[in-house]
């Protein structure tokens, strides 16, 4: 059973920083694209910023210059740095991982995490 963890919101003052973390764990042959997505309320699910294998990236513009997606393979574990942050990035965020589990018979798709509350006051 492959199941992904989140970890590092809550609650900072704007201009501030925080660091997320997500966790993949279980029976994992291969992971390739991480990413991060957040919604806010009252407003549809958007990506955030996401991130190769080979660690390519690309970011939403809202967040270019602020926010750092990174990855450790070795540990199965994509992070989201977010410094300078605003009242606008008051979302909940969520991680993705597209897994091929090692399993027979599993396919190749994308998990999710549990999503993390990040709430940034004026």
């Amino acid at each position: 059973q492959v199941q992904l963890v989140e970890s590092g919101g809550g609650s900072v003052q704007a201009g501030g920083s925080l660091r997320l973390s997500c966790a993949a764990s279980g029976r994992i042959f291969s992971i390739g694209d991480m990413g991060w997505y957040r919604q806010a309320p009252g407003k549809q699910r958007e990506l955030v910023a996401a991130i190769t294998r080979g660690g390519s990236t690309n970011y939403a513009d809202s967040v270019k210059g602020r926010f750092t997606i990174s990855r450790d393979n070795a540990k199965n574990t994509v992070y989201l740095q977010m410094n300078s942050l605003k009242p606008e990035d008051t979302a909940v965020y969520y991680c993705t991982q597209r897994i091929t589990p090692q399993a027979m018979g599993v396919s190749t798709r994308s998990y999710w995490g549990q999503g993390t509350q990040v709430t940034v006051s004026s």
